[in-house]
């Protein structure tokens, strides 16, 4: 039996993640913010698994959760995966979004170290087990009115292949998933087309099959792989005049 450690849970791709491992027959940690949630999916789910409400920002919080479900599982983990993550429209000339951008750099990269940290020296002592960073197309290059969310995605693709680098002598495996769009809350008033768009419960099965071939880096679906194959290769010349018109997400403190 796997065990493994979700957070982000209560909602999106972390709850499509647990509802696939679950299917296999995993044993769960689920840590999310909102306790109803949490505890509806636990109970639908076969299996025991455990669940954590913490906002993923609170460290302390994250360790402790982190201590119960390895003493929960004998001292036994085998798959990590910092799923949560949330996003905004930003705008730096806005004093205002200051606060925003901090929110979404804690939550989407920082929070994910703190989510890796406990579980490292088991994984080590071990010489095996999974740790698993959610990133974003969107972090492949910059995007006009995403600052923090592009900035935030973008750093969480070089933490883990730095970190993959670190731990590759010891028999732990760092995989990095770059989604493009996926059909969630998150997505679902997106003011634009969303190419590919892909259901929940597929990326999550792509993904759990991603994390157990040990592929270091993939994007899903494969289509938007293409595509940020292109953007990686475009001139910034020719990038800029066709992104700076692009459409954007909402700012949450937008005036009217």
């Amino acid at each position: 039996m796997q065990t493994v450690f979700i957070t982000g849970a209560s909602s999106g791709l972390g709850k499509a993640l647990a509802q696939e491992y679950a299917a296999q027959g995993a044993c769960l940690g689920l840590l999310g913010r909102r306790q109803e949630e949490l505890q509806a999916l636990a109970d639908s789910l076969p299996g025991e698994h455990r669940i954590y409400v913490a906002d993923v920002r609170d460290r302390d919080a994250l360790h402790l959760a982190a201590q119960d479900f390895l003493q929960f599982t004998g001292q036994k983990i085998d798959v990590v995966i910092a799923s949560a993550g949330i996003s905004a429209g930003t705008l730096t000339e806005e004093a205002e979004d200051f606060a925003v951008f901090k929110a979404i750099v804690d939550t989407n990269l920082l929070a994910m170290v703190a989510t890796f940290e406990p579980f490292i020296g088991t994984m080590k002592a071990a010489g095996k087990g999974s740790l698993v960073g959610i990133a974003s197309v969107a972090g492949i290059r910059g995007l006009p009115g995403a600052g923090a969310y592009s900035s935030s995605k973008a750093a969480v693709i070089a933490y883990c292949e730095s970190l993959r680098l670190e731990l590759s002598l010891y028999g732990v495996s760092v995989v990095t998933i770059t989604p493009g769009y996926i059909r969630t809350a998150m997505t679902a008033h997106n003011p634009y087309s969303m190419p590919f768009l892909m259901p929940a419960e597929d990326f999550a099965r792509k993904a759990r099959k991603t994390i157990e071939q040990g592929v270091s880096y993939r994007v899903i679906p494969w289509q938007m792989g293409l595509v940020s194959r292109l953007m990686r290769l475009l001139p910034n010349w020719l990038y800029d005049r066709l992104a700076r018109q692009a459409p954007r997400k909402p700012r949450l403190n937008k005036k009217s």
